[in-house]
């Protein structure tokens, strides 16, 4: 038996922020990033529409790019302190993957951070609070999925939390909020979104429902993200619905080792953050040369390619074209081929490599990746990645 769960209600379209007024509570808590939000006007629309459905508000701001443990432990405190019966999350993927941490610390006080760790291990939510997702970027896809990304800074360890409680009660996805992205994060969450698809495409827990889902995501962010990286509002608007898409097939049909590898390297290096849809989209092609020896995800990869009417008739061929698809888009969108292009230190990568392989290994995303792999089949998948190596294993 497989499950497929969504959001009970998808708000979207030009203005859908002010569903917020049609909440039913008494109190909200509004959990925010830095001050985008605050500059556009959106956070105080968001606060008036709040009111305006009769509801006291509170705001947590300053919640930091790849949350931490610790930022996720002051939310719940606050939380439990305000009492709310709405988490409302306004932001990228940060925000909102640290609310629905807090979500967790606020209903259950007495829960750790290991236990959550462990995938599908939360407690029954909403015995406090419901929440709503307002994603500001489009890429991440938080706002419809089993999933949140909390960083613990003392290891330089990503812990992708996974179940299905923590899939968000609503989501409003209104384009307005992505109009003045930075053209840098529209294409790292433009090719964050890819990933999603093809990986949730060619996962060993695909199927019928995911797969309409991840293919015309994948057709969507093929046509739409350079006119989006451009500032055509169009494609900035039609991304947007394409991540969510994305979303909504990868949080049932789960991810693999692209997932896996930047999840444990994002915050890895001393010479430079790797911002997550960056590392995703370096690794995406030598990922894909590596599930490409098992047949199945071959199969897969070359139905991904026909469908997308890219050149070939083989099946070989037609994976080098969805390769080359991916490096053209990288190239365009100023995204660097491998690792060491991007800044990362060669003797520091030597020397951390085998330990940052086996934590990849290790992942909750690895367990659905179509073709297993070993820490030294990883670090030397890793290895590719670095100098620009073609794989051959």
């Amino acid at each position: 038996m497989s499950r497929f769960t969504l959001p009970r209600d998808i708000y979207h379209g030009s203005g859908s922020l002010e569903e917020l007024k049609n909440l039913k509570g008494k109190k909200a808590i509004l959990v925010v990033g830095g001050g985008s939000m605050r500059r556009q006007g959106f956070l105080d629309k968001a606060v008036a529409y709040l009111e305006e459905a009769g509801m006291e508000v509170k705001l947590f701001e300053g919640v930091e790019p790849d949350p931490s443990v610790e930022t996720v432990m002051r939310g719940a405190e606050a939380m439990r302190e305000f009492e709310p019966d709405w988490i409302v999350s306004m932001g990228g993927g940060s925000p909102i993957d640290a609310a629905k941490a807090m979500w967790a610390f606020y209903e259950y006080p007495d829960t750790t951070f290991e236990d959550l760790c462990i995938p599908f291990n939360f407690p029954e939510l909403r015995q406090k609070a419901k929440f709503a997702a307002i994603p500001t970027t489009s890429g991440t896809a938080t706002e419809v999925t089993a999933f949140s990304v909390i960083t613990n800074y003392q290891t330089g360890v990503k812990y992708p939390l996974a179940d299905f409680n923590i899939t968000p009660d609503v989501a409003i996805v209104d384009p307005d909020l992505v109009a003045q992205l930075p053209v840098k994060q529209v294409a790292y969450t433009g090719m964050d979104a890819l990933t999603h698809a093809i990986e949730a495409y060619v996962s060993t827990l695909n199927g019928p429902f995911t797969d309409p889902l991840a293919l015309q995501a994948i057709e969507m962010v093929l046509d739409y993200l350079p006119a989006s990286y451009h500032e055509n509002m169009e494609a900035r608007e039609q991304m947007h619905y394409a991540q969510c898409l994305a979303g909504m097939a990868f949080s049932n049909a789960l991810l693999g080792i692209v997932h896996s590898m930047a999840h444990k390297t994002g915050a890895a290096f001393s010479t430079g953050h790797i911002p997550h849809g960056c590392a995703n989209a370096i690794y995406l092609p030598y990922v894909i040369k590596y599930n490409a020896k098992d047949p199945i995800a071959a199969k897969r990869y070359a139905e991904i390619s026909r469908r997308m009417g890219l050149a070939g008739t083989s099946e070989k061929a037609l994976i080098n074209s969805l390769c080359k698809k991916i490096d053209e888009f990288n190239a365009i969108l100023n995204i660097p081929k491998t690792l060491k292009d991007f800044g990362i230190d060669e003797e520091e990568f030597k020397s951390k490599i085998s330990t940052i392989a086996e934590l990849a290994v290790g992942d909750a995303c690895t367990g659905s990746n179509p073709r297993a792999i070993t820490p030294a089949e990883m670090e030397k998948l890793f290895t590719c990645t670095y100098y620009g190596t073609e794989v051959d294993f």
